[in-house]
């Protein structure tokens, strides 16, 4: 299972203000709230990252975990100190300006941010986040002209301002056409996971490979890729937590999971926060790491709209009672801090439903999880797993709310031949039931199932178009590329 290893049309508009507040997804702890009726991020957000404007009484810094890109500005104590940027509008009109900060202290550290000149917002609150790791954002609504606009951020008091990651533009009416935009906070309804309407909907999207191997593939450009050229709806970021991952070091892979989750939500992406447990394959092994883990990012990041938990990648050698048993031990460590965002419980025998052990879905419905909004994981290499695995899928769907957090058209290691035929009925059986999927994986490994060729993430691109890509990743680019169907009424 896992290794060691044509333009979609606009979505149809959910209104400008719901928009906003999906794209914003302001924490609790930012009390300048979004401005009414602006736009949320169009189909992907332009990102300029501080440390490339232009800085007067600061300075670049990376000693604090989190920042994206190479640093974020540490401002001096002093009154006007400020970092501006140069943004682009395609045409004149709103725009959103997502800006990320962070504030040790517990004071609030306010600025005017000024755009082409004219205070756009005087004396914004940019208040204490906690400490400087912690990060967190703050929207506003200005108007651009067409072309090259300035924007500034300006410290208004003797304190100076907080240290400033990056600032995010959304512009143009395009502003909520992106998935999470359009479908806002996901809740399982019935069998299905459906959006802020209630109705069913199919988010299609790519896994990540381990970050402690191929994080250099999760890139700026590759996730404006991700978004624009793939047209994705979702990322899932793969947290290993063995096989040098998140037990070597737990700061620095949370802190890369909240980079990842910031930079694709600013591109309107759903993300899935991937617990990915492999061996030992007991999730009990891990249950004290998971709670710290899923507790500090569901605190940070529980009041946006755009996540589903991934509790358990793929269980394995384990009982369907044991994994139950770490479910309703781990869920409510998370409701306690995010009580709405769907929970993805992994099943037995590699999330094959227990089919990989010679079972099937009925022991999940005879005995089901007991908590509320959350869904089954299935995963699936289609070279592999023929016809009774794709049987136990369309049985189980018709019972149980289940996503597909992993796919691929290879053989179990995601190694070896494509098998698109089988892949392609699987793909369709998952659109007739809105069944979502996530394939894997969006990284370079030499194996026929990472997307990229080898050596693309090293060279940084180029990430866009069908050149970069193995077949597997010409093949899946066009499934996701697909139009969505996403309802609003």
């Amino acid at each position: 299972m896992s290794w060691l290893r044509s333009s979609r049309p606009a979505l149809r508009a959910a209104g400008a203000a719901l928009a906003l507040a999906v794209a914003a997804a302001l924490p609790t702890s930012a009390v300048a709230a979004a401005d009414q009726a602006a736009p949320a991020s169009p189909r992907a957000a332009t990102v300029h990252e501080a440390e490339s404007a232009a800085i007067s009484r600061g300075v670049v810094e990376s000693n604090h975990a989190g920042f994206t890109g190479s640093g974020f500005v540490n401002y001096e104590n002093i009154q006007g100190s400020y970092v501006q940027w140069t943004v682009n509008a395609p045409q004149a009109g709103p725009a959103a300006l997502t800006l990320r900060f962070a504030n040790g202290t517990t004071t609030n550290r306010p600025m005017d941010i000024a755009v082409n000149g004219a205070v756009a917002s005087a004396g914004r609150a940019f208040p204490g986040t906690g400490a400087w790791t912690d990060w967190t954002t703050t929207t506003l609504t200005v108007n651009l002209k067409a072309g090259a606009n300035t924007v500034r951020a300006t410290a208004t008091t003797a304190d100076g301002g907080p240290n400033v990651d990056h600032v995010s533009v959304a512009t143009g009416g395009q502003s909520a056409d992106t998935p999470a935009a359009v479908n806002g906070q996901l809740r399982v309804c019935g069998t299905k996971l459906c959006n802020q309407y209630g109705k069913p909907v199919q988010l299609r999207g790519m896994s990540s490979h381990g970050t402690q191997w191929y994080s250099q593939c999760l890139t700026g450009g590759s996730l404006d890729a991700l978004a624009r050229d793939w047209n994705a709806d979702v990322l899932r970021v793969s947290t290993y937590v063995q096989e040098g991952g998140y037990e070597t070091d737990p700061r620095r892979f949370t802190d890369l999971v909240h980079s990842l989750i910031e930079q694709a939500t600013a591109r309107g992406l759903y993300v899935i926060v991937d617990w990915h447990q492999l061996t030992p394959g007991d999730p009990h092994h891990n249950l004290s790491r998971a709670r710290t883990f899923f507790t500090e990012i569901a605190q940070r990041h529980g009041n946006k709209t755009n996540l589903l938990y991934e509790i358990a990648n793929e269980p394995n050698g384990v009982s369907w009672a044991n994994i139950k048993s770490y479910a309703e031990q781990l869920i409510p460590v998370i409701r306690r801090q995010d009580p709405e965002t769907p929970v993805l419980v992994g099943t037995r025998a590699w999330s094959s439903l227990g089919v990989s052990d010679g079972s099937d879905e009925n022991e999940i419905t005879a005995s089901p999880v007991n908590a509320t909004n959350i869904m089954y994981t299935f995963h699936f290499y289609a070279a592999s797993h023929r016809e009774e695995y794709l049987g136990t899928l369309s049985r189980a769907a018709d019972k149980l709310p289940v996503f597909v957090t992993e796919f691929g058209s290879q053989n179990s290691a995601g190694e070896g031949a494509n098998d698109f035929t089988m892949t392609k009925r699987y793909i369709d059986l998952m659109a007739a039931k809105k069944i979502s999927w996530v394939n894997w994986n969006f990284s370079d490994d030499e194996r026929s199932g990472a997307v990229f060729k080898p050596g693309t993430c090293h060279a940084n691109g180029p990430w866009t178009g069908t050149a970069p890509l193995k077949q597997a990743g010409v093949w899946i680019r066009d499934q996701i590329r697909t139009p969505d169907d996403f309802p609003t009424s």
